[in-house]
């Protein structure tokens, strides 16, 4: 069925064979095999609702907002206003229209994939976030899944005890549970100080079978996340907006200002994720990680 989609007619409801495609591997198909036509249709339909989206600003009024993504939308006069031939216009309406029906069927293969995400995201993620910016598409968990770091080495400074670690990272589905995992690391780890997260969120963060439903299981942080320049990295983020200091993301570790909890529940059920130190750093690395922080943005090591 994934086969079929790059033939399938662009103005048919091709969303629906991809979703037929999407519970199959769902269901254990594999999602290697599957991934290409399916990821290679939606970045065509993300392309697709983009160049609708700037024909229809560039052919109306300043003040026209741009449409909903509803086919109820699609009629003679709109597709006119597409312009070019009828055929194209109607098939840049409906990517329009149906672009948020791809997420089941990419998900599917995304999540249970980081063979599929290092092949195929990096190039689609621009498109979804261009189109999810214009606040008409619900396209949040794609974004998410698209940005997914695996295998990603990661420079951790905890600034209160002016230490350093290399931690590599991979299949987070957002900075909640780096947060878990970062400190059951380090703090679990006895590396430094502060109250571990229980057994039961590091589980949740990291099990490897499917979560089932959700639970009532509660997450405290540990740490307050910025970045190199001392701006905060938020736990409703992702690890992709770390910033990435000389070919390494980094990362500096704080004490919180003020007590967070969460749901320890992961954002991808099917996505477990990973948090291995790989080593602590020596005390001459740990401060030339720290120099590379901006001055006097209260991030360099504590006296």
């Amino acid at each position: 069925m994934a086969a079929l989609l790059p033939a399938f007619p662009p103005i048919g409801p091709r969303p629906m064979l991809a979703t037929a495609a999407g519970f199959c591997v769902e269901r254990g198909a594999d999602p290697v095999a599957c991934a290409e036509p399916i990821i290679g249709s939606v970045h065509q339909d993300l392309l697709d609702a983009l160049e609708f989206a700037h024909r229809w600003t560039a052919t109306g009024a300043a003040e026209d907002e741009l449409p909903e993504p509803d086919e109820k939308i699609i009629d003679d006069a709109l597709l006119s206003r597409i312009g070019g031939d009828v055929y194209e216009a109607t098939r840049l309406a409906l990517a329009w229209c149906s672009v948020d029906k791809w997420q089941p069927p990419a998900l599917a293969v995304l999540c249970r994939s980081a063979e599929v995400r290092r092949r195929h995201a990096f190039a689609i993620l621009p498109a979804c976030r261009d189109l999810a910016a214009l606040e008409r598409h619900d396209l949040k968990c794609l974004a998410y899944a698209l940005a997914v770091l695996d295998d990603e080495p990661l420079v951790v400074l905890h600034r209160p005890t002016g230490t350093g670690f290399e931690v590599r990272i991979g299949g987070i589905g957002d900075n909640f549970q780096l947060h878990t995992l970062l400190a059951h690391v380090l703090v679990g780890g006895g590396h430094v100080p502060g109250t571990a997260p229980s057994a039961q969120s590091v589980l949740l963060a990291t099990e490897p079978e499917p979560a089932q439903g959700r639970t009532q299981t509660i997450a405290t942080g540990a740490f307050e996340l910025r970045g190199q320049d001392g701006r905060q990295i938020w736990n409703e983020g992702l690890p992709d907006d770390i910033p990435v200091v000389e070919g390494r993301r980094l990362l500096v570790l704080d004490e919180p200002a003020y007590q967070r909890s969460w749901n320890a529940d992961r954002f991808f059920p099917h996505l477990p994720g990973t948090a291995d130190l790989t080593r602590v750093l020596t005390a001459e690395e740990t401060r030339s990680w720290f120099d590379r922080t901006t001055p006097g943005n209260g991030i360099g090591p504590s006296s």
